[in-house]
């Protein structure tokens, strides 16, 4: 099977975030593709590079409003006087249904969520060349693949319609999810990184047609704090199609395929025609974040039950940060992935 990736989703490389208040370095460098690189190849895939599939593809799931505000605000941050070289939003809207501003300032409050995802010179290269890997990974199952792997970086699932935050920009699950419905009739998101995917759900919540899944730590203290709980379910045409399980800080691998076994009853009921799994590799026992604790074995078991369904799978790289087993956790997960796929 294939890995999708493009080399100008390195350029990206930002240099500090917030934590708590305090600056930290970034986590989502460039290394992680080197990582993940090395990973994918030793799981035995080959690499190719990612087409263009020009805007039309992202525009389906994110508004144009926001795909011009990533486009042009780094040249536009940089003419205000005395301004930082990363475009980081220092004030947010209490509520978004009112006007929208004009000045640079302002719209970086309007569409970033939080201080994780600085924008600088290349940022809108390297994302829209990320979106572009998710969508050349959901080319190849259409074209009769059983399965594909979208190395993206930056990753997505923070990501809502017009909005970035926890490191991602555009949604690269959703945007997979959405090119996959021009010959499905219905999808099923499957997200198992730490952090729950609340821009995944934001942008699907009232909808039927895809059908969304996440796994993560409890976000009563965790990251994103205010999304991920039990009791959102969807609302509208979508009431019933989200199912939020949220685990103990520490969650061991018997913990966790609970909640995956929980998770793929409920795919099953839906019945889909293809999914797109939402890797994350972050649920590690040693990752920097320390939320979960699945070991590099655990990752093999969480794929092989999700290959069981034997549907067409897009899986798409999402978080999984800087540590000695990135690489080996990736090759457990893809690799245990092909062998129940067949």
């Amino acid at each position: 099977m294939k890995t999708f990736f493009a080399d100008q989703q390195k350029r990206h490389d930002p240099t500090f975030f917030l934590s708590s208040g305090a600056p930290q370095p970034n986590p989502e460098t460039p290394e992680r593709v080197e990582r993940l690189l090395a990973g994918a190849k030793a799981a035995g895939l080959e690499l190719v590079r990612s087409n263009d599939h020009g805007l039309g593809r992202v525009s389906a799931v994110h508004t144009p409003e926001y795909i011009d505000f990533l486009q042009r605000i780094h040249a536009r941050w940089q003419r205000i006087e005395g301004a930082s070289a990363e475009v980081i939003p220092n004030i947010h809207p209490i509520a978004r249904a009112g006007g929208y501003p004009a000045s640079a300032v302002g719209q970086a409050g309007y569409h970033m969520a939080d201080t994780s995802c600085p924008i600088s010179a290349h940022t809108w290269e390297s994302v829209y060349w990320s979106a572009a890997t998710a969508v050349s990974a959901a080319e190849a199952v259409l074209a009769g693949d059983k399965w594909s792997y979208a190395l993206c970086r930056p990753p997505g699932h923070h990501a809502f319609r017009d909005v970035a935050g926890g490191f991602c920009f555009l949604n690269n699950s959703g945007i997979a999810a959405q090119h996959l419905l021009s010959q499905a009739k219905r999808v099923a998101i499957v997200d198992v990184d730490l952090h729950h995917g609340n821009g995944t759900q934001g942008i699907f919540y009232a909808r039927d047609d895809v059908l969304t899944v996440s796994i993560h730590a409890d976000p009563v203290r965790f990251y994103p704090f205010f999304w991920g709980y039990a009791d959102e379910r969807g609302e509208g045409l979508g009431l019933g199609y989200n199912l939020n399980l949220p685990l103990a800080r520490k969650s061991d691998d018997k913990i966790y395929l609970d909640a995956l076994s929980a998770a793929l009853r409920r795919v099953k009921a839906y019945s889909p025609d293809a999914i797109v799994v939402a890797l994350g590799l972050d649920a590690f026992e040693k990752d920097p974040f320390g939320g979960l604790s699945v070991s590099t074995a655990g990752f093999a078991r969480i794929a092989e039950a999700i290959a069981a369904l034997r549907l067409p799978s897009v899986i798409v790289q999402e978080g999984g940060y800087l540590c000695d087993d990135l690489g080996t956790n990736l090759t457990s997960f893809l690799a245990g992935f092909g062998a129940s796929i067949g």
